[in-house]
């Protein structure tokens, strides 16, 4: 059987740059080679694409050293519409080489400029295939605002939440604050409505802390959500569009054991104060809510390909939906890949998984 041509696109221009390296890295470990050739191509902290090493051992987690794309003088030419699909890549040395045609993009990038939509659009432009999320859930995704309002329209339940522009709070800081202690109850969460993996969030247990915890968010963006924090367990369910429908992993959960909330250090680097446990120990009766609202949830925001659905479980059995991201990570620790192991499928599978998605598109 030949072999399928996937390009592997990581890194990117978002603050998210080294966590999508060290995603590829796990990515290109775990791909089945029998299956797939491989392409890796890589974005710059400035948006350059070049043609990257085939070498997983080259983006390692790890948090004293973070992997990153580095500009080697490579420039990545995407096939055009309407003509084949080769990929050619301009060497450092001004020479043009082609590297033969693609049947798929993988991209695994997280953040702006690849989790929004932006890179989906690109390639729908393209006529170029991808894997993974289209281009209305990723930017609905990633925007926590019209995430929180397409949740609502489905009946699902949300924290309640105000959100606020950089220039409403210029130009009536008195009343943002009004609006926050309109709420009714602390703590509260603020967070950027468009960055991810905990960027720029902060948690306010008193409003005194109100000004620094905008401030650090409108350093991310200039429009901010004051939310609720919701009592309850964090549990994350992993959502995946396969050869047989839409499917929900067993959940798992996240479990503080010193840390405030479930922050970047504790998501990516193995930060001391965080369990991330999969299964969860859970009730048949709550798995099959828990399974139902990501599976909902997934479908209310049109989704395509994958999503990790992050939501709370309350002490009264209620379940309030947090968020949902399209490009989970897929770094050694994280929950998507963990549950769906934990549910019987494999890493290099659900990576197969993906692309055979992608590809029926």
């Amino acid at each position: 059987m030949d072999k399928q041509t996937v390009v592997v696109l990581f890194g990117g221009r978002s603050s998210e740059h080294s966590i999508s390296s060290a995603t590829a890295g796990g990515v290109l470990g775990a791909i089945d080679r029998d299956r797939y050739a491989v392409i890796p191509v890589g974005i710059t902290r400035e948006g350059a694409f070049v043609l990257e090493d085939d070498d997983p051992a080259k983006f390692p987690l790890d948090a004293a050293h973070l992997p990153e794309v580095i500009d080697n003088g490579s420039r990545i030419l995407w096939p055009e519409p309407g003509g084949d699909r080769t990929l050619r890549v301009v060497r450092a040395d001004g020479a043009l080489e082609g590297l033969g045609e693609i049947d798929i993009v993988l991209p695994i990038l997280h953040g702006t400029h690849g989790e929004d939509g932006t890179i989906q659009g690109y390639f729908d432009t393209l006529e170029v295939p991808y894997a993974g999320g289209g281009v209305l859930d990723s930017a609905l995704c990633m925007d926590k605002h019209f995430m929180k309002v397409a949740l609502q329209a489905s009946g699902i339940q949300v924290a309640p939440w105000v959100t606020v522009r950089a220039r409403q709070w210029e130009a009536d800081a008195a009343g943002v604050r009004a609006a926050a202690e309109g709420l009714g109850q602390l703590p509260l969460f603020v967070k950027p409505a468009r960055a991810g993996s905990s960027v720029g969030v902060s948690k306010v247990s008193d409003f005194s802390e109100l000004d620094a915890a905008l401030a650090l968010a409108f350093a991310e963006d200039d429009k901010v959500l004051i939310e609720i924090g919701v009592s309850g367990r964090e549990i994350e369910v992993a959502v995946l569009e396969g050869t047989d429908g839409v499917r929900a992993s067993l959940p798992g959960e996240i479990v503080l054991t010193s840390r405030g909330f479930y922050d970047f250090e504790g998501k990516y680097l193995g930060g001391d104060g965080v369990d991330v446990v999969c299964p969860a120990e859970l009730t048949d009766a709550e798995i099959a809510a828990i399974q139902e609202v990501g599976v909902r949830s997934f479908e209310a925001v049109d989704g395509r390909g994958l999503a990790r659905v992050d939501m709370f479980l309350t002490a009264s059995g209620e379940l309030v939906v947090n968020e949902l991201n399209t490009m989970p990570g897929f770094t050694p620790i994280s929950m998507f890949p963990k549950c769906w192991v934990a549910s019987g499928l494999s890493y290099g599978d659900l990576i197969s998984e993906l692309i055979e998605a992608g590809l029926r598109r």
